[in-house]
């Protein structure tokens, strides 16, 4: 899944940091065993990324690092079963 569809209009990103950022949106979308359906979760992870990058960041591992960090405080530990679950 893309991360352009989450960036406003008026936010500019070089093709590079725009690859950079789609790299770390794909690695969190895996790690967390998202879907196109997972709106909120997409919404949540893609945004922090752009934040992130918006700052400066222009590492995908930290972009994503970071991006994951961010969503599990707001998940409980019954969410990150199921997640873990579906991986296996």
């Amino acid at each position: 899944m893309p991360i352009t569809p989450f960036l406003d209009d008026d936010t500019k990103f070089d093709a590079e940091t725009k690859r950079v950022m789609r790299v770390a949106f794909e690695m969190a979308w895996v790690a967390l065993g998202l879907t196109d359906t997972d709106d909120q979760a997409n919404h949540i992870v893609a945004k922090r990324i752009i934040e992130l990058a918006k700052a400066g960041e222009r590492n995908p591992d930290i972009l994503c690092e970071k991006a994951l960090k961010g969503l599990r405080s707001r998940r409980t530990p019954k969410q990150f079963q199921s997640t873990t679950n579906a991986r296996k």
